[in-house]
């Protein structure tokens, strides 16, 4: 059910869309990095807000674009002790890695190509009752990648069952938990024309995790990320030189589909990448969208037909290089830890400055700044 948009002060939570952080230094071109093409196509001028990283990762091993999409777990006992697990998407050696509040690798596995990653809390295995279920699409066989975070040791363990076949080749993936019927769910999206997945999540023999295929979504071109809205049931996918869609998230939903927002409508430059919901109080909230052609992220309202708020620019702070060519990310309002105690950012930073790969720049949301619009 979609949630009524109210006005005022009460139309975004702070915490949630304002992001953000140690002030602004000055307009930056919205199509910076575009191409001429792109630019013409982008429509009527949008003038980022610009805010600053307070850290980044430390780097995969290896060279080029391999790291990518993100997800945050929160520790709401210590949140210092909360992770960002991100992918590493290299043909070879590539895996997941868990990171720090610090920015430094915690855990890498090698478990081959992994694409998007996403986690539930609350999954029952049969072996737990209450576990951290992470999940992504693994490129290199084609399959559903799955895991179990320990929160003591914050350290991953595989659970899926073997051969777990998605579409081939896949490319996206994101997670959803209903609350109509409180089943755990998958979405793998493929790598050009084809059909979206949708698997339901099942606890299997000795603690593993297994998964039926309940609903197919035809896609006419590539589209990679994807989030789903827990509390309104809403599946938002990035087709990546069209739109942002916005479909039913529960397996009886159908295929009817809304535009969120276009290529060229002024506020994305293809391609649309990475998708993140931030929650507020009373169903406030952000839709947060990757721009990749001009390193942007959009920002939508997340209530009734989200309509757009603002963009913002991850720029240079001090010794961090800004955020281009910008790809994953997530985003979260909960406390994370000192520096963070309003949320965080996660972005991808294409072009990290004075390193051979591509990394994470964590940017602080502030609670302190006014909602957009006033």
């Amino acid at each position: 059910m979609l949630l009524s948009r109210a006005r005022g002060a009460s139309v975004l939570l702070a915490a949630t869309v304002a992001l953000l952080v140690n002030g602004c230094a000055g307009p930056a071109s919205p199509t910076a990095g575009a191409t001429a093409t792109e630019r013409a196509a982008a429509g009527p001028t949008v003038v980022p807000v610009e805010v600053r990283p307070r850290l980044e990762t430390e780097g995969f091993a290896g060279s080029g674009d391999i790291a990518d999409d993100a997800a945050i777990w929160v520790d709401p006992a210590q949140p210092g002790n909360s992770v960002v697990i991100a992918d590493d998407k290299a043909d070879s050696g590539g895996g997941i890695g868990v990171f720090g509040m610090d920015g430094q690798l915690l855990q890498f596995r090698a478990d081959g190509k992994i694409g998007n990653v996403d986690l539930r809390t609350g999954f029952g295995t049969g072996t737990k009752e209450s576990a951290v279920l992470v999940g992504a699409n693994n490129r290199s066989t084609d399959t559903l990648a799955l895991w179990l975070l320990n929160p003591t040791s914050r350290r991953l363990s595989p659970v899926n069952v073997p051969d777990l076949q998605t579409v081939a080749p896949n490319y996206g993936f994101c997670m959803y938990h209903s609350k109509v019927s409180g089943k755990f769910y998958a979405f793998v999206t493929p790598d050009g024309k084809g059909s979206i997945q949708q698997f339901e999540l099942l606890p299997a023999d000795t603690g593993l995790v297994n998964a039926k295929l309940v609903r197919t979504l035809p896609i006419s071109s590539i589209t990679e990320s994807c989030v789903a809205d827990d509390d309104t049931g809403q599946l938002y996918l990035g087709q990546e030189d069209v739109a942002v869609w916005r479909y039913g998230a529960e397996p009886d939903s159908g295929t009817q589909r809304t535009a969120v927002d276009r290529v060229g409508n002024g506020h994305l430059v293809a391609d649309i990448e990475g998708l993140s919901i931030s929650y507020g109080r009373n169903g406030s909230g952000s839709l947060f969208v990757s721009s990749q052609g001009d390193s942007t992220i959009a920002i939508y309202d997340r209530a009734g037909t989200n309509p757009f708020v603002k963009s913002i620019q991850v720029v240079a702070n001090h010794g961090i290089d800004g955020a281009t060519g910008t790809d994953g990310l997530d985003v979260t309002t909960q406390n994370v830890g000192p520096g963070f105690e309003h949320g965080l950012l996660v972005v991808h930073d294409q072009a990290n400055k004075g390193s051979s790969t591509s990394n994470l720049k964590y940017v602080p949301l502030n609670a302190d700044l006014p909602a957009p619009g006033q």
